[in-house]
């Protein structure tokens, strides 16, 4: 499992031009999985990003997390983080989980992510156009 966490001021995902969710100060969260996740990888994922402490503190470090600044969580799908570029320029998706199986570890993750800040969904499997107002920049990869 790939969670590429970016720090953002304000976020949101369409599809077809029609807005699906939007947050302000929170994190955008690009989710990917592969074929030996489990549940369990999912619950220590979710629990790291909501006390990953990537917001500013009073003297301006970065000492505080997600629960502690009340920010929410943008959650978009995005199989593409297994993409392997090693042969040739056409990246080979053959790591990533099926859709099927995919859609339900998503579906948890976001469920384990809401339990503790308000988490908004992209649209799994769909063409989505995502805007990003990355603040800091402040993007990090986690792996299970």
């Amino acid at each position: 499992m790939r969670v590429l966490v970016q720090r953002s001021k304000k976020s949101s995902v369409s599809v077809n031009e029609k807005l699906v969710n939007e947050i302000e100060k929170g994190l955008v969260l690009l989710v990917g999985f592969t074929q030996k996740d489990t549940f369990e990888d999912l619950k220590k994922l979710a629990k790291k990003v909501v006390n990953l402490r990537i917001f500013d503190d009073e003297e301006g470090v970065m000492n505080k997390s997600i629960l502690d600044v009340g920010g929410e969580i943008l959650s978009i799908s995005q199989f593409t983080l297994y993409a392997n570029t090693k042969k040739g320029n056409r990246p080979s998706y053959i790591e990533a989980l099926n859709g099927e199986e995919a859609i339900k570890l998503y579906e948890e993750f976001n469920k384990e992510l809401n339990s503790y800040t308000t988490t908004k969904p992209g649209v799994f499997g769909a063409e989505m156009t995502v805007k990003i107002t990355n603040d800091g920049p402040i993007t990090i990869l986690l792996e299970s």
